[in-house]
């Protein structure tokens, strides 16, 4: 192998041409090897490579290559001693999105019917969830409200957590990936952050790092969605696909309609508390976009696990497990299994104890047109919800409640939006967030389909 020269990688994307794999794996391998007292690369020259992929972007051989050397950066989660069937799913982010709190018992339950080999569920969801960030909420935050609850699992544990549960919902440990965190960081500072090249990387080195046969991943399209076009959106999912087939992972790609809060409530105690509600058999008809949304990602995942000839039949298949109380008695078994206090379940209603509460009005009469989902989200991390940087705090209890859905009537006076907090001082902000960018109008407005596209693997 020829000595690693950073600059000669820099030079070499910068002026257009593609890196070898030797060349992309040297710099990966640079990246995490690095020490205060040996410095391979500087992080001036990651920054400097991180733009030029930026600008010239990279073909499908070396964004593969990338995002395999990132995947082995570090530890990887080995699910071959369970002899199952490995599948997750995974969304660019959005407002209100706590699909993963609804498939992962769906699909746990499904396994747990039909165990393999030494009892072990024939389905497993090692789901690997994030925090929030900006304006989109995270999993973790919401899983960590739940009294006593672990999300930092090591890998043993984590293979255990599956072995008895069939999901388990962790964070991302410091081995897993760890090329990803220097970069992501220094991204984050290089305004690289949207290259859909080093998207791609970030999010599927990440799974990958599961082990999985398959993947579902929920790529958001509109006001709240992460990229700011439908073709960006388009080309993203794409790029994740193709990524995953070459990788040996069965991958399926939705792009799903963000332009408002997904279901009844965004914040993270209150979201935890409306998935509950429908674990338990309580439908809301605010909730009715996130059991379909829903059923349709865990109907994909079904199918590609053999549970489903199709993955409308998966659906239906996901609903009948999720009406019947098998995915609540999943979900019981995996908040136990991390620690969780299964209690706060019996009633979550009653837990949602915010300090302080604000109801928006319709300020006229016209049906529910349009609404920026991004300022939505921004409302709620001011709110308390969510955070500006990492490492920021969160609350519990802070967020919003949706009362009206986009294309529905509405009467003067009528509630559109219950804003919670934990402190009465940060309401008036987000009420007037929302205010500027909620529109009603005299005819009933175009909405877009829930899914817009599906792009499977080949």
């Amino acid at each position: 192998m020829n000595p690693f020269h950073p600059l000669d990688v820099i030079l070499r994307k910068r002026d257009g041409h593609p890196l070898s794999d030797d060349q992309i794996q040297g710099f990966v391998r640079a990246v995490v090897d690095r020490t205060p007292d040996r410095p391979l690369i500087t992080d001036a020259q990651i920054a400097a490579f991180l733009m030029a992929v930026f600008w010239r972007g990279l073909d499908t051989r070396e964004l593969a290559t990338l995002t395999s050397a990132m995947r082995s950066s570090g530890d990887v989660f080995d699910a071959a001693s369970l002899n199952t069937f490995t599948v997750d799913k995974h969304s660019t982010g959005g407002v209100g999105d706590k699909t993963s709190l609804l498939i992962a018992p769906i699909l746990a339950a499904a396994g747990l019917e039909n165990p393999g080999p030494d009892g072990v569920p024939g389905i497993c969801v090692p789901m690997i969830s994030g925090r929030s960030l900006g304006h989109t909420g995270g999993t973790l935050d919401k899983l960590e409200t739940i009294p006593g609850f672990n999300t930092q699992l090591n890998l043993d544990e984590l293979a255990a957590t599956l072995k008895r549960c069939g999901a388990a919902l962790i964070g991302q440990t410091p081995r897993i990936v760890p090329a990803d965190r220097t970069l992501y960081a220094l991204r984050d500072h290089t305004g690289t952050v949207e290259s859909p090249f080093l998207i791609t990387a970030s999010i599927m080195s990440k799974k990958l790092a599961e082990s999985l046969k398959a993947l579902v991943l929920d790529v958001k399209v509109g006001s709240g969605a992460f990229m700011p076009t439908y073709e960006a959106s388009r080309q993203l999912a794409d790029l994740l696909v193709k990524t995953g087939v070459i990788s040996g992972t069965r991958t399926v790609a939705l792009l799903t309609r963000m332009d408002e809060p997904l279901g009844r409530f965004s914040g993270n105690w209150v979201e935890v508390w409306e998935c509950v509600d429908i674990l338990r058999g309580i439908r809301h008809p605010m909730s009715h976009d996130l059991i379909e949304l829903s059923n349709i990602m865990a109907g994909w995942m079904l199918h590609l696990a053999g549970r489903a000839s199709t993955a409308e039949e998966g659906a239906r298949l996901s609903d009948r497990i999720l009406s019947s109380g098998k995915a609540y008695q999943a979900w019981l078994g995996i908040a136990a299994a991390q620690g969780g206090d299964v209690r706060v379940f019996d009633d979550p209603a009653a837990r949602h104890k915010p300090a302080a509460r604000r109801v928006l009005m319709a300020e006229s009469s016209g049906y529910l047109a349009s609404m920026n989902c991004k300022q939505v989200g921004w409302a709620v991390q001011r709110l308390g919800a969510g955070r500006a940087r990492p490492g920021d705090p969160v609350s519990a209890h802070a967020g919003i409640e949706s009362h009206a859905k986009l294309g529905q009537p509405v009467e003067q006076g009528q509630p559109l939006f219950t804003l919670f907090s934990e402190d009465a001082s940060l309401l008036d902000e987000p009420e007037q967030m929302l205010r500027e960018t909620l529109q009603i109008s005299s005819t009933m407005p175009r909405i877009q389909p829930l899914i817009r596209e599906t792009i499977p693997s080949a």
